[in-house]
């Protein structure tokens, strides 16, 4: 395990790879807040510097507020509405509306319906816990 330890994730070799071959995890918690409803997480590439996420949550999910202080992250809404509470501010996310979360920055957010997004968090950093974890 390196300095970063049960966060950091290892670069793929691959310089490319099927979203079809990777594998689809259940989160139970993020930075330790508790979800309420269903979220999964598909890790698609993990670079020395960037991690690419399919996050999907199901309508009703609460992601509740958290913070990262390790890492920032950008997130694009692929399909669905979601609310974003970021550093106090509320936001209405819709298909291609683009976000970010800097490291520190208390967030939280609701999926008004079925949600895909794409994230990229930099550095790298493994901030779930799988639901049977």
């Amino acid at each position: 395990m390196t300095a970063e330890g049960a966060r950091y994730l290892e670069p793929f070799e691959a310089f490319q790879v099927d979203p079809g071959d990777m594998s689809v995890e259940v989160i139970g918690a993020v930075e330790g807040a508790v979800l309420e409803g269903e979220l999964t997480i598909q890790v698609l590439m993990v670079t020395e510097k960037l991690l690419v996420l399919k996050v999907t949550r199901a309508q009703g999910l609460i992601d509740k507020p958290h913070q990262h202080d390790d890492h920032e992250s950008v997130a694009t809404l692929i399909s669905g509405r979601m609310r974003n509470v970021m550093g106090g501010q509320t936001f209405i996310a819709e298909p291609g509306a683009t976000w970010r979360h800097s490291a520190g920055v208390v967030h939280s957010s609701e999926a008004l319906e079925d949600c895909v997004q794409i994230e990229i968090k930099t550095p790298p950093r493994k901030t779930w816990i799988a639901a049977n974890g």
